[in-house]
């Protein structure tokens, strides 16, 4: 079967980067040997951005009532889709519509191709890359692989792949990713392709307190795939804690244990037992 690719464009407030951003898109659209069509997905956007893709011929537009976040867009898009692989790209003007052609092309090797931005041109908050690079490490140590980057904006994925871990998707920031660590825990194949990242027109709509989200993400999905990876870590220290408690009270209050020390080991047993049964349930609904 030919492939078919639908570009999903998510956009909230755009006005002042859209018309380039997707002007550049279709013309590298068209130029591949292959099907395709761009999703727009306005999503409540209340400055000059419905009337721009009023006026931009070759697309499709989906429009959200109110605001109901990056994510929902992506989604809402991702239904609507015709093709059987899917790209996403920012209308913000951070991402170039020249590095997609080498996404397309590495789609063939793999079930997604993800931006990695490193290329020549890349910008990167002083506030937001140690974020970045604590939820990268944070996410790799618990999935048990390197992730170079977890959450960009540019990818190609099979959409038939992704519709199997719908009920995951939250209407956030957090889709990307909530995407990367779902098909790294189930053993899909991803490549990275370096790509320049820029700085974006107009004001991020990302906060602070998304990081605490981003991190709470993580830990839920890899509690949801491979629970083991959290209970026994969090398992262990209680214990040591236990062991530092009783020796403590055996050489310097003269009695060998106490309450603490009770409580310490006993709810460590319970986070190991808890972290088994969920480890069974989850590799028998995997089966």
């Amino acid at each position: 079967m030919e492939d078919t690719i639908t570009a999903v464009v998510p956009v909230y407030n755009e006005e002042e980067a859209l018309r380039e951003v997707i002007e550049k898109l279709k013309v590298v659209l068209s130029q591949g040997q292959f099907k395709y069509e761009i999703i727009v997905v306005d999503d409540g956007s209340s400055d000059g951005t419905s009337e721009i893709l009023s006026k931009i011929d070759g697309i499709q537009v989906v429009t959200h009532p109110t605001n109901s976040g990056y994510g929902k867009a992506l989604k809402t898009g991702i239904s609507r889709a015709k093709g059987n692989w899917i790209l996403i790209i920012d209308a913000d003007g951070s991402y170039e519509a020249g590095d997609v052609p080498e996404l397309l092309e590495r789609r063939k090797e793999c079930d997604m191709v993800i931006g990695l931005r490193r290329g020549r041109k890349t910008y990167d908050s002083l506030l937001r890359k140690p974020a970045k690079w604590f939820l990268n490490k944070l996410a790799g140590y618990l999935a048990g692989i390197n992730i170079p980057d977890l959450n960009s904006g540019l990818r190609v994925f099979r959409k038939d792949l992704a519709l199997k871990f719908w009920h995951l998707f939250p209407d956030r920031f957090s889709f990307t990713t909530t995407l990367t660590m779902c098909f790294l825990a189930s053993g899909h194949t991803i490549e990275y392709v370096n790509i320049n990242y820029l700085k974006r027109i107009g004001k991020s709509k990302i906060m602070p307190s998304n990081f605490l989200q981003f991190i709470n993400l993580v830990i839920r999905l890899v509690i949801y795939f491979e629970p083991l990876k959290i209970f026994v870590p969090v398992s262990l220290i209680i214990f040591l804690l236990g062991v530092f408690f009783a020796l403590y009270s055996f050489f310097y209050l003269d009695r060998i244990m106490d309450v603490t020390v009770v409580v310490l080991l006993l709810t460590s047993l319970q986070i190991f037992f808890f972290g088994l049964l969920a480890e069974l349930i989850v590799k028998r609904s995997s089966k």
